[in-house]
Parts: structure tokens; sequence; C-alpha cells
């Protein structure tokens, strides 16, 4: 093995959110496309972690353990990687996370019900596309369970139709300010990094004083590389980045049969996932063979 791992890919879901693949799964698939290294950042949950060291050794693919912390802003979606914290259950983090996780069931059941009323869908067909009980249940849940039941064809129909957030079944859920989980990621000893900030998907763009906000509050790095930004985007979000003295970060957002995203489609510099495990205070590290 190099001594720095030289495809490395920063942002990656497993089936313990909303990815479709285990967390074994995720990682030969890494090892097949020829990743060095890969970060497992499922939604707002560390219960993928205990399978990282096991998977790490039978593919030799590094593993950096990280969490995508869900954020809102004046009703924008904000992600946040956080990348090598600690696990703990004690931490602000983990109640921050802890939160979020049940008020999003919440808001699934809500919004399950409502769907009910027009389209052939149950819980029942929800939790049968979860993986576990400590699985966080979202929005691509109820679209796996809309394409089992033959309403849509895949998750980018449903949700550009009936999971859309202007539309009629959209339900809000509690997610915390973003500065709020910048700071909480760095109490907890990890490295904050604003995910896929120019997103198209997203209602709208994140405001400038946002993440001059974010940089304020301790933001570690930009994820400028990813499907979702055009060139342009990725221009102004470099140099937002170098201006600020932000770590420059790629990854491909992979969640398997999910989305069209492959892994290994957008990459991080070697020296930027030195300088992640070199700013890390928590006891959390990179996995290697």
């Amino acid at each position: 093995m190099p001594a720095h791992p030289a495809r490395i890919d920063l942002h990656a879901h497993s089936s313990w959110s909303d990815g479709t693949q285990s967390v074994h799964e995720l990682w030969a698939q890494a090892a097949q496309e020829g990743l060095s290294a890969l970060a497992l950042t499922d939604h707002d949950t560390v219960a993928g972690w205990q399978e990282l060291p096991e998977a790490v050794a039978r593919t030799g693919v590094v593993a950096v353990p990280g969490i995508e912390v869900s954020a809102e802003h004046e009703r924008l979606s904000v992600h946040v990687l956080a990348l090598l914290v600690d696990p703990s259950p004690h931490t602000d983090l983990a109640r921050e996370l802890d939160r979020a996780r049940r008020s999003r069931t919440e808001r699934a059941e809500r919004m399950v019900e409502a769907i009910s009323a027009d389209h052939p869908i149950t819980w029942q067909d929800v939790r049968a596309q979860v993986a576990g009980e400590t699985t966080t249940v979202g929005r691509p849940h109820i679209a796996d369970a809309l394409i089992s039941s033959g309403v849509v064809r895949d998750r980018t129909e449903a949700f550009e139709q009936i999971l859309h957030p202007s539309g009629p079944y959209y339900v809000r859920y509690y997610a915390p300010a973003p500065t709020v989980a910048v700071r909480a990621i760095l109490d907890a000893g990890g490295v904050p990094v604003l995910a896929h900030p120019g997103s198209v998907s997203r209602d709208g763009e994140l405001p400038l004083g946002l993440l001059e906000a974010m940089v304020e509050a301790g933001l570690a790095g930009l994820e400028v590389d990813h499907r979702e930004h055009d060139p342009g985007t990725r221009a102004r979000l470099r140099d937002f980045a170098r201006a600020h003295r932000l770590l420059i970060t790629g990854g491909s957002d992979y969640h398997g049969a999910g989305k069209p995203n492959r892994l290994g489609e957008n990459l991080t510099q070697p020296h930027v996932l030195d300088a992640i495990a070199h700013r890390a205070t928590s006891t959390t590290e990179v996995i290697r063979p």
C-alpha cells in the first residue's frame, strides 16, 4: 500500500442510512473501483462504523469514519460532513443527532399517512426498506417504497414529484442551525466540511452570509468537487475556500442504486486527508489495513 492513498472519496452512504449497499458491499465496490480510501458518511448515524475494521481488512481500502449531519437555515437544507468525530452518545453532537433522528421518523410517518390517502403505500412498506432498527428513516426509504409499489420508476421521479419540498405531502423536521452543527462537530473532536454547498437540488443557493458565519463558527472545509456543482460553481467555491483557508474536498455522495452517482467520480487530494487526520482531536482515527 502506498504511503498516501491515491484515490480518496470522502462522501458515501450505506444502507444504515439511505444507501442501498451494506458497509461490506460498499467497501467491496470501492476496491473494485480502485479506491484507496473511502469515508462512510451516513446521515445522522454512526451505526455502520462497527463494520468498518472488518471491511478494511477484507478489501485493503482505508476507511474514514464520518457522519453527514443534517442542518437547516431558513428552510434551506444544509449538510455538514463530520469526519473523525467522537461517536460517544454523551456529546452535544450525539444529542443533536438523536433529536434529528426522532424528528425524521415522526416526519416520515406523517408523510406516509398523507401520501397513503392518494397512493398505495403503508408505513409497513417503508419499514421494509430499512436496514435495521438504528437506521435513520427518511424520504429515500419512502421513495423506495413508492418504487416497490409501482407508483414511481425511481428515486429521482419520487423526489421530483411526490416527495418534493414544495409538494402537498412534505413535512418539516427538526435540524440544528448550520453554525450549531459546526460547533457540535468541533466539540466532538471532528472536522466539519460543508457538503455540496452549491447543490442544484436545493430550492435555493446557500447565501454568502451563511457561509461566512459557518467559517466564523469553525468550518474546516468545503466539498467543492461534487456531481451537482457545474464548472462555474466549482470555481467560485474553490476561490471562497482559498480565500478563507478552508480545506477543499471531493466526494461521490454515492448511494448505490439510489442515485446515479458513481464511487470515485469526485476525489480528494491525499494531503487534504492528512490535514483532516491531523486536525481531528477525538480518538477516532483513519482505519488502515
